[in-house]
């Protein structure tokens, strides 16, 4: 089932295209990746969920009904442009705001000193927000966005300003919001994350889709039949065993074992391959080489920003 669902967003701002016929559908307890570079729509298609801005066409359902401000309350919004009330006191300021998204004060309370304790700044109840550091600050933020436990989170660069210790505590918030059935729209520019968090994800530029499906699904669709091999005590040169058809790239040598990559011509299998090392060869280690979603993520929007710069010039 589809939580949420976005169909054919379009939307202009004067004379520039925020968004041309995007749609994204987030399924029920999955981590979505909304992804592109900066200026690309990303923000305008969350401000739109959020109902902050409205799309000049297309629609917005919540469950498969026409969605409404109400069901902006199932929805914690945590954005990439920090804002906390820097003279007011920490825990002051979580009370206020988990009583703005509809928490009793009681249970506000005992669920803030519940995630104090947990992400240890309990200490610094009775600070001003000025007086913390800003990965504290952001810490406070994440609180203040789940506090009121919706069914959909929408982060916005999660872990900028984090050192990789908070960064591994936020991720395993987020893991653990996943287990509990929430649905969560992650948008950032660490593809190492999207790799390792996301479902499923959706990459545009200039305002259109460029890319959109499960993760490990276009991970597969820009194979390019590359295989690596850690070998040693090879009885024969490699370019012999296998032929000209294959190429052959020297990746490292550690100690007597040395690594390299093979592409494959497209009727051969990785099978293949092994088969036709083994006799020669003692193998450590073999698996094929995928390309990384950063990768994946720089060809496309340079591809794009190519034919984009091309269309503009023709105009």
């Amino acid at each position: 089932m589809y939580i949420f669902e976005a169909e054919n967003i379009c939307k202009t701002f004067s004379n520039h295209v925020a968004l041309d016929d995007v749609t994204l559908r987030i399924s029920e307890g999955s981590i979505y990746g909304l992804l592109g570079p900066n200026g690309a729509g990303k923000t305008t298609m969350i401000r739109i969920i959020n109902q902050i801005t409205a799309a000049d066409s297309g629609t917005l359902k919540w469950r498969g009904t026409p969605m409404t401000r109400e069901h902006v309350n199932n929805i914690g919004y945590l954005p990439e442009e920090r804002g906390l009330y820097k003279k007011m006191k920490v825990g002051e300021h979580g009370m206020y705001l988990a009583q703005l998204k509809g928490v009793h004060p009681k249970i506000a309370k005992e669920k803030l000193q519940y995630w104090f304790k947990k992400f240890e700044i309990i200490d610094w109840w009775n600070k001003r927000v000025e007086e913390l550091s800003k990965g504290m600050q952001q810490k406070v933020q994440f609180i203040l966005t789940v506090i009121h436990e919706p069914e959909l989170f929408i982060f916005d660069e999660p872990f900028s300003g984090f050192d990789p210790i908070n960064t591994e505590i936020i991720k395993k918030e987020i893991l653990d919001f996943k287990k509990k059935g929430h649905s969560i729209i992650l948008s950032t520019h660490n593809m190492a994350s999207v790799e390792e968090l996301c479902d499923d994800m959706l990459l545009v530029n200039h305002a259109k889709t460029i890319l959109q499906g499960n993760v490990n699904d276009i991970k597969q669709s820009f194979r390019e039949n590359i295989v690596e091999v850690h070998f040693s005590e090879c009885n024969g040169n490699l370019s012999d065993i296998l032929s000209e058809d294959f190429k052959i790239k020297k990746v490292d040598d550690i100690n007597t074992v040395e690594k390299i990559q093979i592409q494959m011509p497209d009727h051969k299998t990785p099978n293949d391959v092994l088969n036709m090392i083994l006799p020669y060869c003692r193998v450590h280690a073999f698996f094929e080489v995928l390309p990384t979603l950063n990768e994946i993520f720089i060809r496309q929007v340079k591809a794009t920003s190519y034919k984009s710069s091309k269309a503009s010039v023709h105009e």
